[in-house]
């Protein structure tokens, strides 16, 4: 799948999928608030464990929305 055809897949779900809908919101939250770490000229050592822990959970989120993509095309796709 090509970066197009990839978007066009993101897109189609986000419409369509309240699953992936969730996970795409949840996301976007945990990039906010990573956003909100990094705008800090300081972390506390709490703050530092929340940031690799939410970039843990961010990087999970993504790997199931990938694979919802991923599912989505095999189901989708023409047979060869």
């Amino acid at each position: 799948m090509n970066a197009e055809e990839a978007q066009t897949v993101k897109v189609l779900l986000l419409q369509h999928d309240n699953g992936y809908r969730q996970l795409a919101a949840q996301h976007n939250d945990l990039d906010h608030r990573l956003h909100e770490l990094s705008d800090k000229p300081y972390l506390s050592t709490s703050e530092q464990i929340e940031e690799v822990t939410l970039k843990k959970r961010k990087l999970a989120l993504k790997d199931r929305m990938e694979e919802m993509a991923r599912a989505y095309v095999d189901v989708h796709s023409p047979p060869s």
